[in-house]
């Protein structure tokens, strides 16, 4: 106990712990080479497979060597800490089983000591069967040790579920999609999501490195050993952001290197979550939502619900959107076609009326990502009632653009996160009517900001994330006085602050 105790209180050298990371590579070799025996030594039973005893026993002797091996660098690699005790210890002598029982299947298999052991050849079977056995079990307890208790059991089907006694999914804890980005809950639907799909896989209940733990928001307001990870108000100062703005190469970034990174709009709402207050009861409507914040909360919103509202001075709420009095909307045009609207339904496109009186629609690609320059042909088939249109996050490039100039009643664009160019611009100048373009994530240039001063009526455009320059945005504000341009801070303006 005491020398436990010890070694827990000591930090482990750097080469145990160096070594000890070559632990998931080597582990690899007894599950391939017991899993071969196995095969091997079933077909031969069944008269399928003709192999000599001689190249079982030798597969049998580098499973034992490479499990004995796992077993050491799964040690050192234990000592690093931030694994659930109780699992760890559990997949530790589950290990160690594996090596004991394959080296017994080798010693009574091999030529110069099988025979010299007494039942050998009764020991044999039970032997490497055990051996595979505890290679399963431990198998599942290193993945949950690495990747959380559920990651093998998440996405069991439901008949499965319920033969194995497991929870319904429909009652496991869920993340409520956002359909109101107004009304959506800060931390529930917008920070908690980012926590569980980047960071809740090395800190959880069974592997909480650095003693973190982000899977709830009790233990995220707990901290870890070096304090808390945020500081109310200062979101640039706190642990959870300054991490991920870290050079990748830097240990103490985070996620570590080879995970998938958080990105540019994800760092940017933990920034602002916590600049706010961060708060775990308040929806968004209750905070103040900067220009520089506003594009990628919208994002969120699916393309399906109301614009989301900007705030006055004093951080209240207030209407955005196209104006209710706009000409284009107090338009009358004609009923479109039903089955144009079938046709473009059966591609996966949402066509919802404005409205009614007038006969104008809205056609969002939200549940299409697949939607492509070939299926925009057939948005001109209702040029005439199509007023708003949200593309973001498809598969369209410029081509798609030229279709889109033959909707004379387009007043709401969007293309955020499209392969959309500044020659595609080009198309837009014919567009009178349209007052909003979102550009966002776009691989937009300042050339590309030149076509848009020939759109006179054009109130708002979206340019977070994209290849303008502040020199360039500055002539656009100059040839358009009364054009909103809401841009965004780069991830390397962020850190440089």
């Amino acid at each position: 106990m005491t020398v436990s105790i010890l070694l827990q209180a000591t930090q482990p050298a750097d080469w145990v712990l160096f070594f000890g990371r070559f632990h998931p590579l080597i582990v690899h070799l007894p599950i391939g080479f017991l899993l071969i025996a196995g095969a091997l030594e079933i077909g031969r039973r069944w008269g399928k497979i003709g192999v000599e005893d001689s190249t079982i026993t030798a597969i049998l002797f580098w499973s034992a060597v490479s499990a004995t091996l796992a077993c050491a660098f799964g040690y050192m690699l234990s000592l690093g800490g931030g694994y659930d005790e109780e699992i760890l210890d559990e997949h530790k002598w589950q290990g160690i089983g594996v090596a004991a029982f394959a080296w017994v299947a080798w010693a009574v298999k091999s030529d110069w000591l099988g025979d010299k052991i007494p039942f050998g050849s009764a020991l044999y079977l039970p032997a490497l069967t055990i051996s595979l056995v505890l290679l399963a079990v431990a198998g599942h307890h290193g993945g949950s040790l690495t990747h959380g208790s559920d990651y093998l059991t998440q996405y069991t089907p439901q008949p499965l579920r319920t033969l194995a006694g497991m929870t319904p999914r429909s009652q496991e804890v869920t993340i409520k999609p956002i359909t109101d980005v107004n009304q959506a809950m800060v931390y529930e639907q917008i920070v908690n999501p980012i926590l569980q799909t980047r960071c809740v896989q090395c800190h959880n209940a069974q592997k909480a490195k650095g003693g973190l733990r982000y899977d709830t928001a009790e233990m995220l307001r707990k901290g870890g050993e070096d304090g808390p990870v945020f500081m109310v108000g200062k979101g640039l100062e706190s642990a959870m952001v300054k991490r991920c703005l870290l050079p990748d190469d830097d240990e103490e970034h985070m996620p570590p290197k080879g995970k998938t990174q958080l990105t540019e709009s994800q760092i940017a709402l933990l920034t602002w979550w916590i600049d706010e207050g961060a708060s775990f009861e308040k929806k968004v409507a209750e905070l103040k939502v900067t220009d520089a914040i506003r594009p990628v909360l919208a994002s969120l919103g699916g393309g399906g619900g109301p614009s989301l509202r900007p705030v006055d001075a004093g951080g209240t709420a207030v209407a955005t959107g196209p104006a209710p009095d706009a000409k284009v909307l107090t338009m009358a045009v004609p009923v479109a076609s039903s089955a144009v609207i079938d046709e473009l339904k059966k591609t996966g496109l949402l066509v919802l009326p404005i409205s009614k009186e007038q006969n104008q629609l809205e056609v969002s690609a939200v549940n299409v990502r697949t939607f492509s320059d070939a299926q925009a042909a057939l948005l001109p088939k209702i040029s005439e009632q199509l007023v708003w249109l949200k593309l973001g996050d498809t598969q369209i490039s410029d081509a798609t653009l030229a279709q889109v100039a033959k909707l004379k009643n387009l007043q709401k664009l969007h293309l955020e996160r499209t392969n959309v160019t500044d020659a595609g611009l080009r198309n837009l100048n014919g567009l009178a009517n349209l007052e909003y373009l979102n550009l966002y994530g776009t691989s937009i240039t300042d050339a590309g900001l030149t076509q848009l001063t020939g759109l006179k009526n054009l109130k708002t455009v979206y340019l977070w994330q994209t290849k303008t320059t502040e020199a360039g945005i500055a002539a656009l504000k100059k040839a358009m006085p009364n054009l909103e341009v809401i841009g965004g801070m780069t991830e390397q303006a962020v850190a440089q602050k």
